[in-house]
């Protein structure tokens, strides 16, 4: 049988997360140092780091450099997650890059008797990869954290960003907004600028006590220049709407149309303003196309138009209420109510909270179990969304047409995206969210082009 390299990477015994710099740096020490013949752009964060990382990396495309970009976890396919120029790492460039780090994966377990994880692997292949394509720069996006994650094994980058901290991952990473700070604010380096989402003073307090500590200049963008026009142009069968903005009096527009959306672009403009500082040629033009031409499935994605079908992967609770923020904005007071949800998500997340922001939208909520290993009973996730909705209707949260909000059991995503699209009929909303893991399987739901 011939050899996978997907399957080599993804084998079960080293898909523990093991957060940790040596075996990464060790790898790396053994693959020649693939990090020294290039330069990054590392971005950390909580929630919009694929967002930013999907404009930044265009808008250098346009300005003509060759840009490498490490996103996790992959939607659609693995080799999504290594990509040069826009263009997804082949099986053969795939299976060359594991055919260097392999052997180096190989020699360190023998060492030490422990194989480098997983995503230490896709981290490794990634590097080698851009190293092979000779890209001019690379935008790393942290896996999980970013003080301990894999991708911290590169020295100093060109600048570093840090979007919108909240609380995940809390077994790993803490349950403060402090302690998650300090977790994301591990990938600053001395003297390397920052970029930072505004963040709550909690977390904002530790940010600049890291920069100030090792002599970074920090710039958090004024939201306060940004102005976003209403979301216009959503219904109608074939009818895709635009998110319009200006930031500084500068005009954009952009196909990802979450109400956070434009805060993400600012952030991505923020961090060329840094890096134009730092001699990059990035002119206003690239900026501008690279916003609009910018793509990021599974944010807030339109999937069709008729019945209205959107897929978001918000899979915590700052995500739903983002995307409570964006129904409304797309909807208006008067969708209230109306929308219908296909749920799964995983058990160690705040799934009772991610109901409960979207509750005042729900005509009813299909749920289901995504296929992984941590994934929430269906039968648990029924219960919960019961219960919530309970307790909305009793405060008046929830005002739902014939009093109930009927919950629903499915058995898979694609049932529960079509029992939700059968339920919204020709001029319904159907909403599926709560996890990125389960987009490939909702994206193949029937009727979704």
């Amino acid at each position: 049988m011939a050899f996978d390299p997907v399957a080599w990477i993804n084998t079960p015994r080293w898909q523990a997360s093991r957060l940790g710099l040596e075996r990464m740096t060790d790898l790396l020490e053994r693959l020649g140092r693939p990090q020294d013949d290039l330069r990054f752009v590392h971005v950390a964060g909580t929630n919009g780091k694929g967002s930013v990382c999907a404009y930044l990396a265009r808008i250098l495309e346009e300005a003509g450099y060759t840009v490498g970009l490490f996103t996790s976890p992959y939607i659609l396919r693995f080799e999504e997650r290594i990509r040069v120029n826009g263009a997804d790492i082949t099986a053969e460039e795939l299976a060359r890059a594991v055919a260097v780090v392999r052997p180096a994966a190989a020699a360190i377990e023998t060492a030490t008797g422990d194989h480098p994880t997983e995503f230490e692997l896709m981290a490794a292949v990634a590097l080698e990869h851009f190293r092979a394509s000779a890209c001019d720069i690379v935008v790393l996006e942290v896996g999980l954290g970013g003080r301990l994650d894999a991708t911290n094994a590169i020295d100093a980058p060109e600048v570093s960003i840090i979007t919108r901290i909240g609380l995940d991952h809390t077994d790993l990473l803490g349950d403060t907004l402090a302690a998650v700070a300090g977790e994301k604010a591990g990938i600053v380096k001395a003297g390397v600028p920052v970029v930072s989402w505004p963040q709550e003073p909690e977390a904002m307090a530790v940010i600049e006590a890291v920069c100030a500590e090792r002599g970074c200049e920090l710039r958090c963008p004024d939201f306060a220049d940004l102005a976003v026009e209403p979301l216009a142009g959503a219904g109608g069968e074939g009818v895709v709407p635009l998110r319009r903005f200006s930031y500084r009096g500068r005009p954009f527009e952009t196909h990802l149309l979450g109400s956070y959306q434009p805060f993400n672009a600012v952030l991505a403009l923020a961090a060329c303003e840094e890096l134009r500082a730092r001699g990059w040629a990035i002119s206003d033009g690239a900026d501008f196309a690279g916003i609009a031409a910018a793509r990021w499935p599974g944010r807030f994605e339109v999937a069709d138009t008729f019945p209205l079908t959107i897929v978001d992967g918000g899979h915590n609770p700052q995500g739903a209420e983002a995307l409570a923020s964006s129904l409304a904005d797309l909807l208006g007071e008067a969708g209230r109510s109306s929308v219908h949800f296909a749920l799964g998500v995983l058990a160690d997340k705040d799934y009772p909270a991610m109901v409960r922001a979207v509750a005042p939208w729900a005509a009813s909520f299909s749920v289901y179990a995504p296929e992984n290993p941590r994934a929430l009973a269906v039968d648990e996730l029924a219960a919960c969304v019961r219960e919530v909705l309970a307790e909305e209707a009793r405060s008046g949260a929830v005002a739902s047409r014939g009093g109930v909000v009927p919950v629903n059991i499915c058995a898979s995503p694609a049932a529960a995206l079509a029992a939700a699209r059968d339920a919204a009929g020709s001029e319904g909303v159907a909403v599926a969210f709560g996890t990125l893991y389960a987009i490939a399987d909702l994206g193949n739901a029937s009727g979704c082009r």
